[in-house]
């Protein structure tokens, strides 16, 4: 049967192809320590879920607006002013089936094949594809550890060209745990200033941030800034609330609601009572999520301490999100158990089958150097993996 080339040029996601072969070797009764997952491994707050069970009791089960329920888009709007300073109308906000279905709402909504929009790496996997499928070109702009991963005001302003029609950012990034300072943020929206390029600002990660590190919306920065900006975040990563599909979109009112009509007719309203659980947790007063944002500090602190103590391996403290991203480049052209490692790709196929340690290679994020490794799971569980990993280079 006949499968549409559109569809056959998306990969699978690398992320979930090794999180599933992990799954499947711990099915065979195999110990593996798994990196790989990109969710916090706590348990949705019981606050969130006692608001769903009340909403399913109360019958709130039937169609909402595509867009989301006026209360939430509301609590969405309050949260920007209260958190971000930035001020949204309820009409500014859709509501989508995680941030993931956000990206890729913002993208067809806004981008015509021939575009071109601006990918500094590293990148999530999903940007590229979501990009393809828009009808559109990525223009990956290159970064290093030098530059802790970030894109400069003159690489931005060079890069810039006559098809150009949006940069992504996304900070706290993943892969790469790094964050903009508001600074850096600054310079690039300065750089931005007389063009018609449009930013999808993915801040998912906006709760997460450690150290020193202060987190701004890139919406916020000046009024040409807001005007230019798609503000995509969710519940998935602060909350733990990755299986409950909710995201949300903010920006120019006329690219919202085309949003909404697109919504409409690709899959109608998130979730009815998973809508009433997000205002609960938008409302939060207990501190679950500086409970959780504390314990991954603690954890990625560890975790860089103990990779960059493995010869030829050099990882930067992670600023954000909860994903370390050494690079392990000093270790291509080795032979390690009998296998040539040419690149990341090798390099994590070979810890797996190894030494059964599950990491993301850094390839299909635009950073064939690195590797990413989530600490999105116990201290124990880190020692014990980063152990097997410093015996397999030795």
């Amino acid at each position: 049967m006949k499968v549409s080339q559109r569809v056959q040029a998306v990969p699978p996601s690398a992320t979930i192809a090794v999180t599933s072969r992990a799954k499947e070797m711990k099915a065979q009764g195999i110990d593996v320590l798994s990196f790989g997952a990109g969710e916090p491994d706590f348990d949705t707050p019981q606050f969130i879920k006692e608001a769903a069970i009340e909403s399913l009791n109360k019958g709130q089960t039937k169609y909402t607006p595509a867009a989301g329920i006026p209360d939430l888009r509301k609590a969405i709007a309050d949260k920007f002013l209260k958190e971000n300073n930035l001020k949204y109308a309820p009409e500014q906000v859709v509501v989508n089936l995680g941030a993931k279905h956000s990206v890729y709402m913002a993208m067809q909504a806004t981008l015509d094949p021939g575009d071109e929009v601006l990918l500094p790496t590293p990148y999530w996997v999903t940007y590229p594809e979501t990009i393809k499928l828009a009808g559109a070109k990525a223009v990956v702009l290159e970064t290093t550890e030098k530059t802790e991963y970030k894109i400069t005001p003159e690489q931005l302003r060079g890069a810039i060209g006559p098809r150009t029609a949006m940069l992504v950012l996304n900070s706290p990034n993943n892969p790469g745990g790094f964050c903009y300072s508001p600074e850096e943020l600054k310079a690039l929206a300065k750089a931005l200033e007389g063009t018609q390029v449009l930013v999808l600002s993915d801040e998912i990660y906006e709760r997460l941030i450690y150290g020193q590190t202060r987190f701004v919306s890139f919406a916020s920065l000046s009024e040409d800034a807001y005007g230019r900006t798609l503000t995509i975040n969710g519940l998935s990563k602060s909350y733990s609330m990755t299986g409950w599909r909710l995201g949300y979109t903010a920006g120019p009112t006329e690219i919202l609601k085309a949003m909404a009509r697109l919504q409409d007719h690709v899959t109608s309203n998130p979730v009815t009572f998973t809508q009433y659980a997000a205002i609960a947790a938008l409302k939060d007063t207990t501190g679950a999520v500086e409970k959780m944002r504390t314990e991954f500090e603690k954890r990625g602190k560890v975790m860089a301490e103990r990779l960059n103590a493995i010869k030829g391996i050099s990882c930067m403290q992670p600023q954000g999100a909860f994903y370390c991203f050494p690079d392990v480049s000093s270790h291509f052209g080795r032979t390690l158990g009998g296998t040539a490692i040419k690149d990341s790709m090798d390099f994590a196929a070979a810890l797996l089958e190894q030494k059964q340690v599950a990491v993301v290679p850094g390839a299909p994020f635009g950073s064939p150097r690195n590797i990413r490794l989530s600490f999105a799971c116990s201290l124990e569980h880190i020692e014990k993996g980063i152990d097997r990993i410093r015996e397999w280079l030795s």
